[in-house]
């Protein structure tokens, strides 16, 4: 038995491949050094860019029977309602993330992230938090007055839904994926009024951080403020509240890791609300050619034509990442 520089038990001399075989790798694809003079053409590709709405972010946390008007508070009509729409509040926030020199050009904010708030029987839906991001507050506002759940809700009206900007905290540490340990949770809190809730978060806030981290289990956090139109507002520094999106094995895990928080030990909030929730897929659906099983293309063929279908541009060569 001979060794290589690989620590492996075996040496080349040991294959069962010579080097007459055809120099294919499995998936059929010819290895490199193939041909002797042939050349591979090189095709120079453009980088996905950074989007143009990248700016401010802010979250809105629609609830639907806050909002429903007195004839639709049937909380399973409100329920079904909202199931109905769920494609096509999806594919508005594919397609307002969808944009281009020839293709919704007109797009001024980007969705980040949109989940559907379950109640605590986890049977129905109850409401959906979105993450809009983009430079300024009035097209922040109007992406959410287009949404297709909030116009059913309201007419566009946005006046009655909790609208903030988030100021999400910028730590590695707390960048876990939802899923990961448990089942992705939010918590919505709000401070009191009646107390300068300042001074004690500032002397609570190490504490804090380290709690989050030590909990290996928040996807991401962070403070609520008033939606001002600039970051650098005086009106806008002081935090109202808190969002954080999280893991839990279950609801009572959840609203314990909610109420261990030492934000809430101080008494800092008024109320808190603790929801499971689903991730919606509001980034699109990106496609290719079935390049290891090319027999198999009737699948990538129909999510093409479904794309066309929903006003995806699957010819434009502006969005080369989704029309390779």
């Amino acid at each position: 038995m001979s060794f290589v520089a690989d620590s492996s038990d075996y040496s080349s001399s040991d294959s069962d491949y010579t080097s007459d075989e055809d120099s294919k790798s499995e998936y059929g694809f010819g290895n490199q050094g193939d041909g002797e003079d042939e050349e591979s053409p090189s095709i120079e590709e453009i980088p996905v860019p950074m989007s143009k709405n990248a700016g401010s972010r802010f979250v809105a946390m629609v609830f639907d029977r806050a909002l429903a008007s007195s004839d639709q508070d049937d909380v399973i009509a409100l329920h079904q309602n909202r199931i109905e729409l769920t494609e096509a509040h999806m594919m508005f926030c594919r397609k307002q993330n969808l944009y281009n020199e020839t293709f919704n050009t007109e797009s001024m904010a980007d969705i980040l992230w949109s989940y559907q708030i379950l109640a605590s029987d986890l049977k129905r839906t109850i409401g959906h938090a979105m993450c809009i991001e983009a430079k300024t507050l009035a097209d922040a506002q109007e992406c959410l007055a287009r949404d297709p759940i909030v116009k059913s809700l309201t007419d566009g009206d946005i006046t009655d839904i909790p609208f903030f900007r988030w100021r999400q905290i910028r730590d590695n540490s707390l960048r876990v994926d939802d899923g990961r340990t448990g089942l992705p949770n939010l918590c919505f809190s709000m401070d009191r009024d009646d107390t300068d809730t300042s001074i004690v978060r500032s002397k609570v806030e190490k504490e804090r951080l380290e709690y989050l981290i030590r909990s290996e289990r928040v996807i991401a956090a962070g403070p609520l403020h008033l939606p001002t139109e600039l970051k650098n507002d005086p009106a806008s520094q002081m935090p109202l509240g808190d969002l954080i999106l999280f893991n839990a094995d279950d609801r009572e895990d959840a609203i314990a890791f909610a109420e261990s928080d030492p934000l809430a030990q101080v008494g800092t909030y008024d109320s808190m609300r603790v929801h499971r929730y689903n991730s919606l897929d509001v980034t699109g659906k990106f496609i290719t050619k079935n390049y290891i099983f090319d027999g198999q293309t009737e699948p990538t063929l129909e999510m093409k034509e479904a794309l066309e279908y929903w006003g995806y541009p699957v010819d434009d060569r502006q969005t080369k990442w989704i029309n390779w």
